[in-house]
């Protein structure tokens, strides 16, 4: 039910962000008055979605990630490995959580120069980002940390 809520979003932000550059190309091609606002609707959104579906969209193994090592290791050394990496991960983004959450409320005191949409609403996302990886890889270390981690490795 909550994937399909975040599918959702993310196609509304995907569509969001192609009708404004379709708008943006008829109205500089073809009626000769380009228009601003669909520029900086295009690049909030493209903030959105990437940050959207890294968080709430893609699976662990749809990451973009260097495995030849983690490959080549026996499953003990690659339970090892994914502890190290998801405990490294999720420590990582929690640290940095109140730092970032300082620095994107922070941003509230600015805003898009047309749109006038407050960068912190723009950045919020990256908060929500965070949090969502720091969530699975907590999920990824219970899951090794319990009887029957050899099918999750």
């Amino acid at each position: 039910m909550l994937g399909r809520g975040a599918e959702l979003v993310g196609a509304a932000i995907f569509a969001t962000m192609f009708g404004a550059f379709l708008l943006q190309i008829f109205m500089r091609y073809v009626v000769n008055q380009p228009l601003g606002w669909t520029l900086e609707l295009c690049m909030i959104t493209y903030v959105w979605l990437v940050f959207w579906a890294c968080a709430f969209l893609l699976k662990e193994r749809d990451h973009i990630a260097f495995t030849m090592l983690y490959h080549g290791a026996p499953p003990p050394a690659r339970r090892v490995l994914a502890l190290l990496s998801a405990v490294a991960l999720a420590g990582a983004m929690i640290a940095a959580l109140p730092a970032t959450y300082d620095f994107v409320a922070f941003m509230a005191r600015d805003h898009t120069w047309i749109l006038k949409v407050r960068f912190d609403v723009v950045f919020s996302v990256f908060i929500a980002f965070m949090v969502a990886v720091a969530v699975r890889q907590i999920h990824v270390v219970w899951t090794l940390v319990r009887a029957g981690w050899r099918s999750h490795v």
